[in-house]
């Protein structure tokens, strides 16, 4: 008893040190690794490599929080309230949180928030699709602008899509095409941004031909709005994300701060974008830097700007109405005003938006999943998916090197996007059995396929393109905390692209439950990771896609 008491003791010795360690948290990190470490038995000590015990030093540091947690409000008692340090904290009810779980709830869902929207729609996608489904969605457009235009008072509902300009505008038929009825009939309406990446220019742009000259960067936000409700999602606005192609989804009801967020980021955007006119041609914004023809350094600090000023000033007020609601001297009065059903439900969830352009040096969404994966605990589960399995160097040491279980889910090659594609992008899925493997050798060489667990989804005739995190904290069944958006978790999403997800915090149990469901639905349908799968025969990479993935792994 004495013995095994002194073996508990040197834990809880070292956890004790982090509590000295105020404003440190990679150096805390670090001695939470050396007090598993400690805790653990010989013979896995020797089995792991003691160089990823650096890995979390790696990460940025935990962001201090600004003031002291908040004895009066629910905001105050959550373990992640540093990322209101880095973004705007929402807090809302839970009952205004729905998951979806098809493609085809989905795309109802989209068609009937168009039909009945008033004020404003916002979406921001790569691309619009050019089949019968995507025109049935923009005749959803037109015949709600028709009816506004026919409204007795001046037209209030105003339409913004934000696409990518080289995705938009691959082939003769394309997304601006699509676009372009709604732009001729209703141009004081309709808004059509293109963004075009400024690392995209001169001869580069010249001699890279079409499809290939989307590697380089693209718009990858995923936000659909309507008046006050929104859908942030990983799905883009073409049919296969309406039929069969597995998403995740999350439906923020009647939540009139964030939609007035995302309506300020896309926004934002578009105004450092290209401008659709009526006649297909394009054009800047009066007074601001041309992305591919002016001077790129002015391009990327006009854009960070424009940004930061929306995420800051959102910021801003969300802690002014966070203080007004909880600290005025008005408290009685408002709960007098609850007490008569005249005030919405206490929050019990909170939304933190995460955006990532590294073109524009922004990059609160590495930040924080970095700080996530640094700082799971020994105990807790970390349900991570992604449909292109691509990690970053950070990303995989970190997974590697610190204490929780993982559990990662990506597609089957058969379910990969790419699968069938003619010319070079056929052999991208086989790349990416090609990057499973060599991640799946470093967890078996590390002894870690306990901890670490590849599973690969598939279903017939569908393919998937589901992101996401789900974080489980030690001895608990339900996830706390998801992230769910357009990033893959890859160099791409991280270095070349636009993106942006939410984190989503939440004490209710029924929305636990909701995302803990979600999560089931999608690793029900995956196959467990072996040394057996890469001896399939789809399984077998030829050797010059093993040559060239290391030169190409960070363009896809």
């Amino acid at each position: 008893m004495a013995a095994a008491a002194a073996a508990a003791a040197g834990p809880v010795f070292w956890r004790r040190l982090l509590g000295l360690l105020p404003g440190r948290p990679g150096l805390a990190a670090l001695l939470g690794r050396l007090s598993d470490r400690l805790g653990r038995n010989p013979d896995r000590r020797r089995r792991r490599s003691p160089w990823l015990l650096l890995a979390p030093l790696l990460s940025p540091a935990v962001p201090a929080v600004t003031s002291p947690p908040c004895c009066l409000c629910a905001e105050g008692v959550h373990r992640f309230q540093w990322i209101r340090n880095l973004v705007p904290e929402f807090g809302v009810s839970s009952s205004h949180v729905r998951v979806l779980s098809s493609p085809a709830e989905f795309f109802e869902l989209m068609k009937g928030q168009i039909k009945v929207a008033k004020r404003r729609v916002v979406m921001a996608s790569l691309y619009l699709g050019i089949g019968p489904l995507e025109q049935e969605l923009v005749d959803c457009l037109e015949s709600t602008l028709e009816k506004s235009l026919q409204a007795k008072f001046p037209p209030g509902l105003r339409v913004s899509i934000l696409l990518d300009f080289t995705r938009g505008s691959r082939g003769r038929k394309n997304s601006r095409t699509m676009l372009l009825p709604l732009l001729q009939r209703f141009p004081e309406q309709v808004r059509v941004s293109l963004f075009h990446t400024p690392n995209l220019r001169g001869l580069l742009r010249l001699l890279i031909p079409e499809r290939f000259n989307e590697t380089i960067g693209l718009q990858h936000i995923k936000v659909y709005l309507f008046d006050n409700n929104v859908i942030l999602s990983g799905a883009n606005l073409s049919d296969s994300y309406f039929t069969n192609r597995q998403d995740r989804y999350v439906f923020l009801q009647d939540c009139p701060e964030i939609a007035d967020f995302f309506t300020e980021l896309v926004d934002a955007v578009g105004d450092v974008s290209l401008q659709l006119q009526g006649d297909d041609s394009v054009q800047m914004v009066e007074g601001m830097v041309h992305p591919y023809k002016g001077d790129r350094a002015a391009y990327c600090k006009a854009a960070n700007k424009r940004v930061m000023d929306v995420i800051n000033s959102a910021r801003t007020r969300q802690q002014m109405l966070h203080a007004q609601t909880f600290h005025s001297d008005s408290l009685l009065t408002q709960e007098d005003a609850a007490a008569a059903g005249d005030r919405r439900p206490a929050p019990d969830t909170w939304i933190y938006p995460l955006i990532q352009m590294k073109p524009f040096e922004i990059q609160i969404d590495e930040i924080v999943t970095e700080t996530l994966l640094t700082e799971a605990e020994r105990g807790a589960k970390v349900y991570l998916t992604t449909g292109y399995f691509n990690l970053t160097q950070a990303y995989m040491d970190l997974v590697l090197g610190t204490r929780a279980e993982y559990q990662i889910l990506l597609a089957s090659p058969e379910v990969n996007g790419f699968f069938g594609a003619r010319g070079v992008a056929g052999a991208i899925p086989a790349a990416y059995v090609h990057i499973e493997r060599q991640f799946y050798s470093a967890v078996c060489s590390l002894g870690q396929q306990e901890r670490v667990r590849l599973q690969e989804y598939w279903r017939r005739d569908w393919t998937f393109h589901a992101k996401g995190l789900w974080l489980y904290l030690a001895g608990s069944s339900l996830p706390c905390l998801t992230l769910i958006g357009s990033p893959n978790f890859g160099y791409r999403s991280v270095h070349r692209d636009l993106e942006a997800q939410i984190a989503i915090v939440t004490e209710s149990r029924a929305l636990q439950q909701q995302f803990h469901q979600e999560q089931e639905q999608l690793y029900r349908r995956a196959g467990v990771v072996s040394s057996a799968t890469f001896e399939q025969p789809s399984r077998q990479v030829k050797l010059w896609v093993k040559m060239v993935t290391p030169l190409i792994k960070n363009f896809f």
